[in-house]
């Protein structure tokens, strides 16, 4: 009888190939039949936000700064608005809260207006700020003041 010595290398095969490209062509057939799936982004009914009004009321209120420096100067949200040379009906800030009345009232909340004002300002520039306000049919109005001399 023959002796027959089997070497280690003798079992191994290789690399085979062939095993490795049945998955690949089976992943290949996988993401081909869902791509055909997915909708396309332009397809979808999507509504970007805007002034569209709402079907409930939000719970957060829209609550706005204006702040009246000592010279007369108008303040919205701590941006300059109306300089104290400006004209009395105050133009600038009836226009910027005329806009924030209407987002507010399609959002359904209701507008908060906190008026903060120094010590030293004169209350003529407060009561034109307040008939600005009052054009915009802006109802919730606080009042607040900076003078040291008060929280003394």
């Amino acid at each position: 009888m023959r002796h027959v010595d089997l070497d280690d290398q003798e079992g191994y095969l290789g690399f085979q190939i062939a095993p490795m490209l049945d998955v690949m062509f089976v992943l290949m057939l996988f993401f081909m039949v869902m791509a055909g799936s997915v909708k396309i982004e332009r397809e979808l009914n999507t509504k970007l936000p805007g002034n569209a009004p709402t079907s409930e009321s939000v719970d957060f209120p829209d609550e706005q700064i204006v702040s009246i420096s000592a010279n007369g100067d108008v303040l919205l949200n701590e941006e300059p608005i109306e300089t104290a040379a400006s004209n009395k009906s105050l133009p600038q800030l009836s226009a910027a809260m005329q806009r924030l009345k209407q987002n507010a009232d399609a959002a359904r909340t209701e507008l908060l207006v906190t008026l903060v004002s120094e010590g030293d300002t004169p209350y003529s520039r407060a009561i034109q700020v307040l008939d600005a306000l009052a054009l915009c049919e802006v109802k919730g109005v606080t009042f607040s003041t900076t003078d040291d001399s008060v929280s003394q």
